[in-house]
Order: C-alpha cells, then structure tokens, then sequence
C-alpha cells in the first residue's frame, strides 16, 4: 500500500502542469458588460495556464487555455454576449490542439486587456478574468459637464416649445381670453424648516454628489432570506438619488458604477475624487449573523479603531469585497492607489460625520436606526483624503421584514428622500469651497 502511494507521488512529480490540469472542468462562464470595461470570468474546478495576445486586422484577442477540453459550459459564452456590448462584438472558441483551448474574442475598439488569476474564495472556485478596458480613458468630468449641458439644453427646448403652443393657442380666433377680475396677492411658498436651502450667494459652481452602490458583477454583496441581492437593491436607490440629486439646481451625481458590474475599493476613491467630488456616500444593504439585526446605520472612517466591535466587523466585511469581485493586484497602479488610501485627513473625519449626522437625523424618520449615532470604522472605500465621505447601510438584508421593505419601490423611495435632505442640509451648512477647476 505504502509502495503504490510513492509510486502514486512520484507519477504525479514527473508529470507536468499539462497533464496535472488535464480533466479540469469549467464550472461557469460570466461576462459583465459596462461602458468602462467589459470583463469575462471563466469559473474551474482547477487552475489552469493560460496565454494570450492581441491581434489585428480584424482586432481580437486570442487566449489559450491549457489543459482543457472544448465543453458545453465554454460553447455558451459565444451566446452570453450582448450586442450592446461596448468593447466585444463576438466570441469564437474551439480546440486548438488537443489539451489546448483557443477562446478568440472579436473587438469592437481599441482594447488594452487585463489577465489575472483568482484563487478559490466565497462561493467561487479558481476565476480566470479577462479585463478589457479602453485604451484611452475618458475625462469623468467632461461628461459630468457635457450630461449637465445636455440637460439644460432640453430644459430650455422643452419650455421653448410650451412657450411657443401657448402663443399659438392664444393667436387662434375664438380663443378663451384670462377671466377678468380683482388681482388676489399670492405669497412665495416658504420653505419648510427642516431642510434649509442652500445659499446661492455663498456657492458659485456645480457641487458633485459621488455615489457608490456597493459591491456588483462578481461580487452580489449579501443575500436576503429571500434570495435579494444586495447589489441589486443599492444600485436601485443609487440610481433613483442620482435623478434626484440632478433635479436640484446647481448639483450633480456622479455614480462610481451605474450597471451591474464590479468597481474595486480603491478605484470607487479614485473615481470621486477624479471628479473632484465635494462629496461621497456609500449605499449598502449588508448581512449579520443573526437575522434579528436590524436597522438603518451610518459610518464614517476611523483613523484610531472602531467604535464598537459591530463596527469593526462590518468594515472588515466590507473591505474584503475586493477579494469577491476580483482585482488584478498586479496592476502597474494598485499599488500607487492603495498608498492613497492611507492619506486620510482629521478634517475630512471631521467633515465627514458632519454629513453623516445629516442624514442619520434624516433616516431616523424612515424607519428605526441600528446604532442613534454615526459609528466609525476603517472602511477602505471612505479613505479619499479630500473627501467627506460616508458608508449607509441602509437596513440589514438578512432580516426577513428588512428584505421586504428593501424589495419595495415605497421605503427606496423614502430613503432617497432621506439622504436628499441629508445632503442638502450639509451643504446649506457647510457651503463648498471654490474649485480651482471651475464648471
């Protein structure tokens, strides 16, 4: 027995890594779509090497997968991509030689792609991801700046054009004259106490509202008794603050992701502050371990520990969502941005709680609060140096009543009332600084 568990080793020793993944199987194939990349994960039961290059005329990208056999699994991702997808046009796959699988990826623009590899974590087993961004980024700011113009434009047609039909209404013979009669004074509405308006003497530029719908793609976040996914529900009321926050004269929003694909923590950072951001507010629906947990909550970051052991285990929940939705480490940058991160400021905590005791006051009126005070972790995601920025949670998932409420449009749009006021009570108190970067 022992002799035949040496010859056993010794076999497996001499082979290669060929012959060792030959037999491994794909368990999934999933492609994630978005205007700023697409990505393509390929799930495993076992790792496998894989190379690849780009190609042109027309251009593709070529990945060979080795010690792999042509499956059901990998002839349906030719039927996964969409013909809105901004970067692939089509998928072809095929058995190149006998261990080795050609997976040809037809472009539909310029590409630099991302290979990586990830290791078994979650509910995932060994992830091949393909990464294929742009090879020129665009300017966040200028469509910021172009999205606003564009609305203003239609804002302006649209009262052209009611303008115009009333003129021709009242041009037309026989048309109903204005009823004659004493004039009644009409006073301005007042605006209500409880949300102060912000002083337009005392702000002369577009304020930039950055939110961040938590987790997406690879990584779903928490998942409700039900089976409601947190990514979903926080990118449903991101979406809808969005369009709120747009509405008010003088604000934009700018969304870290607005479809369902994944952001890492640090480029959610990045993107705010390279908008210049005078604000950032994470959107969550997180998990516990009892599902009695219940509760909207509030964090800002923490520089000395976390306020309380709840605290500390949500940041470190949170901060592992990198390692789900999967990040290329490797990146020529990751380790510049993750350097960033640390460089938070005692004025931007500061800041900071100011915005998160706004809208915990405001969320107090929606429903019931887990913690009545904003608490402070180490989340990763609150880290821009320049940036006051918070993390809601907006109820707990995991509680069955919770779920139902988040599943309904009702309590989404109460919450967005919420942080609206929220928002806008900071701002009326705490008016942004001049940018040198004027829009």
């Amino acid at each position: 027995m022992k002799r035949r568990q040496l010859l056993q080793g010794s076999i497996a020793l001499l082979l290669g890594t060929h012959e060792l993944a030959f037999g491994a199987s794909i368990l999934a194939v999933r492609v994630w779509p978005a205007a700023e990349y697409t990505r393509v994960t390929l799930e495993s039961d076992e790792a496998l090497p894989v190379k690849h290059f780009l190609a042109e005329n027309p251009a593709r990208l070529v990945i060979d997968i080795e010690g792999l056999e042509l499956s059901p699994a990998l002839r349906d991702i030719v039927g996964k991509v969409r013909s809105d997808d901004p970067f692939i046009a089509g998928v072809r796959v095929g058995q190149n030689q006998p261990r080795v699988v050609r997976l040809v990826i037809d472009l539909k623009q310029s590409t630099a792609p991302q290979l990586f590899t990830l290791a078994p974590v979650a509910a995932y087993q060994h992830r091949m991801v393909f990464d294929l961004y742009p090879t020129q980024e665009r300017d966040p700011l200028l469509a910021l700046v172009q999205d606003k113009s564009q609305a203003e434009q239609k804002a302006a047609q649209a009262v052209q054009d009611a303008l115009g039909e009333f003129i021709d209404r009242i041009g037309k013979p026989g048309a109903a004259s204005a009823p004659t009669g004493p004039s009644v004074p009409v006073s301005p509405p007042v605006a209500a106490a409880s949300a102060p308006t912000m002083s337009r003497a005392r702000i002369d530029r577009l304020i930039i509202v950055a939110i961040d719908p938590g987790h997406g793609g690879e990584d779903p976040g928490a998942i409700g008794p039900s089976g409601l996914r947190e990514k979903d529900v926080v990118l449903a009321v991101a979406l809808k603050l969005r369009d709120r926050i747009n509405a008010i004269t003088g604000m934009r929003a700018m969304l870290t992701r607005d479809a369902d694909f994944f952001v890492p923590l640090h480029e959610r950072v990045r993107k705010a502050r390279r908008v210049q951001a005078d604000l950032f507010v994470s959107i969550h629906a997180d998990a516990f371990m009892k599902p009695s947990a219940r509760g909207a909550s509030v964090f800002a970051l923490s520089q000395s520990g976390a306020t309380s052991s709840a605290a500390r285990w949500m940041a470190d929940k949170e901060n592992a969502a990198d390692l789900v939705g999967g990040v290329n480490f490797k990146a020529k940058d990751s380790a510049v941005l993750r350097a960033m991160l640390d460089m938070s400021t005692t004025r931007q905590i500061k800041d900071s709680l100011k915005l998160g005791g706004e809208v915990l006051g405001q969320i107090r009126k929606v429903g019931h609060l887990h913690k009545g005070s904003v608490e402070q972790a180490g989340f990763a995601v609150l880290k821009a140096p320049d940036v006051p920025s918070i993390l809601v949670e907006t109820a707990f998932i995991s509680n069955p009543e919770e779920e139902a409420k988040l599943r309904s449009s009702e309590y989404r749009d109460q919450l967005v009332d919420a942080l609206t006021a929220g928002i806008k009570r900071y701002f009326a108190k705490n008016p942004p600084l001049a940018r040198s970067r004027q829009l």
